[in-house]
C-alpha cells in the first residue's frame, strides 16, 4: 500500500522547488530534504521518495526500499506538521539496512527538521 494522494509529492516542478529551496539533512543511509510551508497550516505534508539505480541495478531492491519507507512514513504521518514538501533520498549504503534501522534513521532526521516534535 503506497502514500495517500494527498501526500505524495508528484510534479517535477516540487522536486526541483524542494531541491534548490529546502533544508539538507543526512544521516548514515538517507538524506532529508524538507521545504516547509509555514503558511499552509490546513495541508498535508507532501512527501517523495527517491531511490536511484545507483543503491542497485534491480528494480526490486528498489520497490523493496521504498515500500519499506512508505511504511514508516504512514506511521510517522500523525505526527507531522501540516504543510511542506519532503523529498526523502536513499543512499546507496542503504541496500542492507533493515525496517528498525530505517525508522531510527528517518525518526532522527524528520526531528531534526523539525517535521516531528519528540515527546
Amino acid at each position: 500500500m503506497g502514500l495517500a494522494k494527498v501526500n505524495r509529492l508528484k510534479s517535477y516542478r516540487d522536486f526541483r522547488q524542494v531541491y534548490e529551496s529546502g533544508q539538507k539533512y543526512e544521516s548514515a543511509h538517507l538524506i532529508l530534504r524538507a521545504l516547509l510551508d509555514s503558511e499552509s497550516t490546513e495541508s498535508q505534508p507532501k512527501i517523495g521518495i527517491v531511490v536511484s539505480q545507483k543503491v542497485s541495478k534491480k528494480a526490486v531492491t528498489r520497490n523493496r526500499l521504498k515500500r519499506q519507507l512508505k511504511s514508516i512514513i504512514r506511521r510517522l504521518l500523525a505526527q507531522m506538521e501540516k504543510g511542506g514538501k519532503i523529498v526523502i533520498i536513499v543512499k546507496t549504503t542503504a541496500k542492507e539496512c533493515q525496517f528498525n534501522q530505517f525508522l531510527r534513521e528517518l525518526e532522527e532526521l524528520l526531528l531534526k527538521a523539525n517535521i516531528i516534535h519528540g515527546n
